[in-house]
């Protein structure tokens, strides 16, 4: 079946639909709130005082993007849905959290969202951690103490700081026998024979009784923890595939053809293999609920958001449809504009929301999928299969090519969620998973290059009419596909030429407030008066 990264067969559809976050930024928000909260778990005592340092698109973006709060949230233990976040500032204040942030400026050698995090805890332990947001609320640990690691924190993973010493992996491999718990994968980190090492397991379920003890008690082990991050990977274990699994989209269309199934129901029965009916029930409940309200509750209650930019303007948009629908966008498509503006309306003001896949592109699924569930009065199960197709070309997307602006531009978030969101208007209309994947690569092929130039580092102008714009592209992509219009370029390759492009674009155009829209002699004039530039 090819040979694409584990994530692919590992990554639940609701970190495709999510993660449920408070906004402004999955990678810059919710991303970095999961690297401080894995990090502080990779020293033994409570944190009393933590140094962050900025790199790349961290660095000039921070606070408009809140990272700086997600930061000091994520070490107090908050979780990227918790509504305190705004107000993490406040919680360290008065938990006695020291906290302080260094900008260290551009290094293109590391990721474009990177920050090197010193943790000083109540035991006097310090450690070094580098933590980097993938996009899409990913993450990984890459470095603790300077040597190079990989945690992702997706699967119960115990780690275990120890000497480098003969007989040290099988210590720790027997004390997990013993406990009876299955080591799907291990790797063991270091610097130098007979040094420091760090190894990583990761393993099946959650952690036994009592096994943290034994690994703690062994005499070449000097720290162990279990990391578990809530809500961010699905129950499947690392390592196991489910039946049927796809690794692109030739193989989910040959899923589709042989088994009579749409993209959304084969990826519906995916999730249900990995976590169970129960729970993917449960998950999409959850994500209905957050979409139905942060594509309404802003366009009845506008408010500001962080920098002022925007707020409001979902409702003028919805206000002005009487007037305008005939002649422009249509009944439907302006009432999914209207929607998709809400969202990032209430993402910038620090709301809660469901990335999809990103929290900078997160109002053109919902946006598009209930404004024409409601035009064609589909049911539930008819808008939860259409968000299945949706997240079914976000997970070949994010891993075929990428879905974080810093890496590939406002193409790879803009451009992502509309071709997901053009796979499921297809599909809500009767269509065929060809037309669906035929509409998401017409999608594609109308946004590439879209440059990702956030002014001030605030996702808000122009990210807002950016969204407006993906809902026009993905219900163009649509309309196209269903009318007998093929995509000459298949999917899978779309998304390998995105990537292409994406890398092409220079760091200035790649959500760092450096480039496009952001330096337009106005843009900086606006953001000097707005207090939240950096």
């Amino acid at each position: 079946m090819g040979s694409k990264p584990q994530s692919f067969a590992t990554t639940s559809a609701f970190e495709i639909l999510g993660p449920v976050m408070v906004g402004p930024s999955s990678s810059h928000t919710a991303g970095a709130l999961r690297c401080a909260r894995v990090a502080v778990t990779l020293i033994e005592g409570s944190i009393k005082a933590v140094r962050f340092t900025l790199w790349n698109s961290f660095a000039h973006t921070y606070r408009g993007h809140g990272t700086d709060r997600a930061l000091v949230a994520g070490t107090l233990g908050l979780d990227t849905d918790d509504e305190r976040i705004p107000d993490a500032f406040a919680l360290a204040d008065a938990a006695g959290l020291a906290y302080e942030f260094d900008i260290a400026g551009d290094d293109p050698s590391i990721h474009p969202n990177t920050v090197d995090i010193h943790l000083v805890s109540d035991t006097g332990a310090q450690a070094d951690v580098r933590g980097e947001s993938l996009g899409g609320g990913r993450m990984r640990i890459s470095a603790i103490n300077g040597v190079h690691v990989e945690i992702s924190g997706l699967y119960t993973t115990l780690f275990v700081a120890h000497q480098d010493a003969p007989g040290a992996l099988a210590a720790l491999t027997g004390a997990l026998a013993h406990a009876s718990m299955n080591i799907a994968f291990c790797r063991t980190y270091r610097t130098e024979a007979g040094g420091r090492a760090y190894s990583v397991f990761e393993t099946d379920g959650a952690p036994a009784t009592g096994v943290l003890d034994a690994v703690r008690a062994l005499d070449l082990v000097d720290y162990a923890t279990f990391i578990e991050m809530p809500g961010a990977a699905s129950s499947l274990a690392p390592g196991v595939s489910v039946p049927d699994l796809f690794d692109d989209a030739a193989q989910l269309l040959a899923a589709c053809h042989e088994k009579g199934l749409t993209i959304g129901e084969v990826m519906r029965a995916r999730e249900e293999l990995m976590s169970g009916e129960r729970r993917a029930r449960s998950n999409m409940a959850r994500v209905l609920e957050v979409m139905r309200d942060e594509t309404t509750a802003p366009i009845a209650r506008p408010r500001r958001s962080l920098g002022g930019f925007i707020g409001g303007e979902a409702r003028l948009v919805a206000q002005g449809g009487a007037r305008l629908d005939e002649t422009l966008l249509g009944t439907t498509q302006a009432s999914a504009v209207a929607r998709a503006m809400a969202v990032l309306e209430r993402s910038a003001s620090m709301g809660v929301i469901v990335a999809a896949p990103t929290a900078g592109s997160a109002g053109v699924v919902p946006g598009c999928v209930l404004a024409c569930a409601e035009a064609l009065d589909a049911t539930d199960d008819e808008i939860s299969d259409a968000l299945y197709a949706a997240a079914a070309v976000g997970l070949i997307l994010s891993t075929s090519a990428c879905v974080a602006g810093a890496e590939g531009g406002c193409q790879a978030e803009v451009g992502s969620a509309a071709a997901m969101a053009s796979a499921a208007l297809v599909q809500l209309h009767g269509g065929t998973p060809d037309q669906a994947l035929d509409a998401a690569s017409i999608t594609i092929a109308n946004l590439l290059g879209l440059v990702c130039d956030p002014v001030g580092g605030l996702v808000e102008v122009p990210c807002q009419n950016r969204n407006a714009i993906g809902v026009a592209a993905a219900f163009t992509g649509a309309q196209l596909a269903l009318s007998g219009v093929r995509s000459l370029v298949p999917f899978d390759e779309m998304a390998t030429t995105m990537l292409a492009v994406g890398h092409a674009l220079p760091a200035t155009l790649r959500e760092t407030a450096q480039g496009g829209i952001a330096v337009a002699p106005s843009a900086q004039s606006a953001c000097a008066r707005c207090g939240m530039c950096s």
